[in-house]
């Protein structure tokens, strides 16, 4: 199936694009997304955590998007 994945900072950096069409299996998972993002661009093995969100709101591991949904990397933030 197919998301949309948009992305910022490092994140966009990686992608070399700031909105990019993905494609992953049925039923993927948020973890899933994250482990074929590492796959796809070993740059995000190096990341020491990046979340996702799903529709604008953070979700965990183990929820299930769906086709055409828009998935929002975001990076570590350092601050000060």
């Amino acid at each position: 199936m197919n998301i949309k994945l948009v992305a910022f900072g490092i994140a966009k950096d990686i992608l070399q694009h700031r909105e990019l069409p993905f494609t992953v299996q049925s039923d993927a998972t948020v973890g899933d997304v994250k482990e074929l993002l590492k796959t796809t661009y070993p740059k995000f093995k190096k990341l020491a955590k990046f979340s996702l969100a799903v529709e604008e709101s953070y979700q965990s591991d183990d929820f299930v998007i769906s086709e055409g949904q828009e998935v929002v990397i975001i990076p570590p933030v350092a601050g000060g």
